[in-house]
């Protein structure tokens, strides 16, 4: 999570919450799949085409990994 501040055009981030994520978990990614906590997204537009994206919901970031640390 961070804040951002600006001061005369400069902008300022102040980080409340930093995770070291270890071992990305593919068995995780189908489980939140599976859960309906990622969907696909198929970005495709006249002229320009954005591809196809996953989207997870912020509060299942974590499932995607085997190990999970807050350091700050």
């Amino acid at each position: 999570m961070k804040e951002v501040k600006k001061e005369d055009g400069i902008e300022f981030y102040k980080y409340s919450k930093v995770l070291m994520l270890q071992k990305f978990s593919f068995d995780g990614f189908l489980k939140e799949i599976e859960n309906g906590n990622i969907l696909v997204d198929f970005d495709a537009r006249t002229g320009h085409n954005h591809g196809t994206k996953f989207r997870l919901r912020q509060n299942c970031f974590t499932n995607l990994y085997e190990k999970a640390t807050i350091i700050l």
